[in-house]
């Protein structure tokens, strides 16, 4: 006799575990390259031993294996090993490809996830190729830099679901992106160009158990702690509230801030459109027109986080640790996280060793960066300042940390003592103040301002 209730929890098993195997899909089957193109490089792809094999190949720049479908939310989980510790290697999302560029040879470009064996050890962060370039390196997720294996197989889970791009690297967190650009696009793999790194030349790219899921999409949640870099202009995530962050700009009025030295938000020299507060130009004085504003509130340790966009020639400042108990003429006193065109304002050729350039610690602490970390004039550039509990501060730029250094400490002082700041008493040490935007007579565009005390 049939035993229907068997039958029926049998059948329900099969239905459910087939409903599962269609959750997540080979997009390699293991034996070909169906459904896959070469592009923009030379550098050849073929399949060995289930997997796909890209070889570094001299005379040739950065090559791409992508898919000929397009997707839009999908939860993508592989396998790499890259040969090397001096090159790199990366997984392109949601992509394009000009086939114009490179002359004629094909231009890609788009959000790429990094493998980087390299000791900067940024594998995880998200790069915009030939676009924007980086969105996430590991400067803001120093923690997961240990979590690559060296000329080993290392496993990528990539979540792209509506605007949020998140990575695992070995089953560990990595990077958070919110981002505004590219719904869809191919999925592609890449072979990094080497350059003249001829040691690298023929030196493999291994990529197997490529599986892809674009239908009943989870989120998995990321731990508390991670940060997030968030481009939807003046926003913040569930995931950013949950973390405490607050805006010191809506993007719309003037709320929460006034003018220093004044009971009020300046009449003029500011101006707020388009989900942007600017200054003014104004011929390039200090303070001389709107003046600088002021957060109503103050703050002691915290996490504050900008977007700023340069005009030619510009000069500003977000200074913190701001008291307003000077009562000094021009630019209120504080701590400054410098805003300037270095290559056409004369204030970066000022000071010491170039400790008046842009994200320096304003005329104490030179700001170590390179060029390739830089958006060009009229871009969109990120700051951030994070001053620990144990008066330690940090300055970033563009997701890059350029400075350290720790409030009150000799080392401070010494730098006090022989800078601009130096006849003010305890300069730097308050332990609470305003966080300030200066007027420095020049055009220069805010948004996106967060904070997180700490």
């Amino acid at each position: 006799m049939l035993n229907f209730k068997k039958y029926s929890i049998l059948a329900f098993s099969l239905i459910t575990l087939s409903a599962t195997a269609q959750k997540a899909k080979p997009l390699f089957d293991g034996k070909t390259l169906t459904g896959w193109k070469a592009v923009a490089g030379a550098a050849p792809y073929k399949v060995e031993d289930g997997m796909i094999v890209g070889t570094m190949t001299k005379g040739t720049p950065n090559s791409f294996l992508i898919t000929e479908k397009e997707y839009g939310d999908f939860i993508l989980e592989l396998d790499v090993k890259l040969e090397g510790e001096t090159t790199n290697s990366g997984i392109q999302t949601r992509s394009h490809i000009k086939p114009e560029g490179n002359n004629g040879k094909g231009l890609v470009f788009g959000r790429q996830v990094e493998i980087d064996p390299t000791p900067r050890a940024w594998t995880g962060g998200i790069y915009d190729e030939a676009r924007r370039l980086w969105l996430y390196p590991l400067e803001l997720n120093p923690s997961a830099k240990p979590l690559y294996k060296k000329n080993g197989f290392n496993h990528y889970r990539i979540e792209c679901i509506g605007n949020e791009t998140k990575t695992w690297v070995n089953g560990n967190p990595v990077a958070y992106v919110i981002d505004t650009l590219d719904k869809t696009g191919f999925i592609g793999l890449q072979v990094h160009g080497i350059g003249n790194n001829l040691e690298n030349d023929g030196k493999k790219v291994y990529f197997k158990n490529i599986n892809i899921q674009t239908e009943g999409l989870k989120a998995k949640a990321f731990p508390k702690g991670i940060y997030t870099v968030n481009l939807t202009p003046n926003t913040l995530s569930a995931y950013e509230k949950s973390e405490g962050y607050k805006l010191l700009f809506d993007g719309k009025s003037n709320a929460g801030w006034i003018g220093a030295y004044k009971t009020a938000f300046p009449a003029k020299g500011w101006k707020i459109a388009d989900g942007i507060i600017s200054v003014e130009p104004s011929g390039g004085a200090e303070s001389t027109n709107g003046g600088d504003i002021v957060t109503r509130d103050e703050y002691a340790a915290f996490d504050l986080s900008f977007e700023f966009r340069l005009t030619p020639g510009a000069n500003s400042g977000v200074k913190y640790f701001v008291t307003l108990s000077e009562n000094n003429t021009g630019s209120a006193i504080g701590l400054e996280y410098q805003v300037l065109d270095d290559v056409l304002h004369p204030d970066a050729k000022l000071g010491r060793d170039g400790n008046r350039t842009l994200a320096s610690l304003y005329d104490l602490i030179t700001a170590k960066k390179e060029a390739r970390f830089l958006r060009p004039i009229g871009s969109w550039n990120n700051g951030r300042v994070v001053v620990y509990p144990n008066n330690k501060v940090e300055h970033y730029l563009n997701g890059v940390k350029v400075l350290e250094y720790t409030r009150g400490s000799e080392e401070f002082k010494k730098l006090v003592a022989i800078s601009k700041y130096k006849d003010w008493k305890n300069f730097g040490e308050a332990p609470k103040g305003h966080i300030l935007l200066q007027d420095h007579g020049n055009k220069v565009d805010f948004r996106t301002i967060k904070i997180k005390t700490l």
